[in-house]
């Protein structure tokens, strides 16, 4: 049976996800200008709340991936908030800030939960479930992994990482918006930044699974792939999409950024620490 506190974590996520959809259609509609870039923003924001369906999901399963995946979740969800609840111009509306207000209280109140419960803890790490094989044959039971368990601040590093390259595309799709008011000039370098963003998915995999198999060289590579992701992206948000872009659009990805190096050195740390008591 579900202990009672993931029923209550369960509920908080469906609340979180469906109080980040209302601000942010409320932003929609309270926003004077709601130009093309607004718009790719806004469907954005919309279609990351669906990373909550997934984290309850995870939840519900127990699996050790869930309190990554809501760190970076409520980190994004709260950039891409405060992006859309500022205007251009003027002080923010008075029922943006409200609504961010509540849905950074429902993050905080879900990150305590995922970090500070023994229970939530002790559920969310045990072994996953599937076929396994016995003497008495075939039975559905916890599934031994032959790998050791990886560090959860690894798992962090991971997701953070992975996020690069959705960041990179919303900027880029944003940057069209040039193209559509007659900067042709742009359309080359927009695409260049496009296909960067691609390459980047593909790199990120294969270092952040490698990771995942604590091979040292992934360190590295994973570090020197960070460095040159915000080379390229801030800049181009700089240039193509001026301070306001550099802001909305650079700003995110430098805090996945950070959460993914700050992850990858407490994982360091625990690896180290957990190898000098076994010897």
């Amino acid at each position: 049976m579900t202990p009672r506190v993931i029923r209550v974590l369960v509920v908080l996520l469906a609340l979180t996800a469906l109080a980040t959809a209302a601000v942010e259609a409320l932003n929609w509609w309270l926003a004077e200008e709601a130009g093309y870039a607004l718009f790719v923003r806004t469907t954005w924001a919309l279609l990351r709340t669906l990373g909550f369906l997934v984290l309850i999901w995870q939840v519900r399963r127990g699996r050790a991936s869930a309190p990554p995946l809501a760190v970076i979740l409520s980190v994004t969800s709260l950039f891409a908030l405060a992006r859309l609840v500022v205007p251009r111009q003027g002080p923010p509306s008075l029922w943006g800030l409200v609504g961010f207000t509540a849905v950074a209280a429902l993050c905080g109140a879900v990150l305590v939960l995922m970090y500070h419960s023994p229970a939530v803890v002790g559920f969310l790490t045990q072994p996953r479930k599937g076929i396994v094989f016995t003497r008495k044959g075939i039975d559905w039971g916890p599934v031994r992994s032959k790998r050791p368990p990886a560090p959860g601040w690894l798992l962090t590093t991971r997701v953070a990482a992975l996020s690069y390259s959705p960041l990179m595309l919303v900027a880029c799709v944003v940057a069209f918006g040039l193209v559509f008011d007659g900067d042709l000039a742009s359309g080359p370098v927009i695409g260049m930044w496009f296909l960067a963003a691609l390459v980047v998915s593909y790199a990120m995999l294969v270092v952040t699974g490698f990771l995942m198999r604590q091979k040292p060289w992934a360190r590295t590579g994973l570090v020197w792939l960070t460095a040159m992701v915000l080379v390229i992206h801030l800049p181009l948000c700089w240039l193509l999409l001026g301070v306001d872009g550099l802001v909305r659009d650079g700003g995110p990805l430098v805090a996945a950024a950070a959460l993914a190096l700050f992850g990858l050195w407490r994982s360091a740390s625990k690896t180290g620490s957990t190898y000098q008591s076994r010897t």
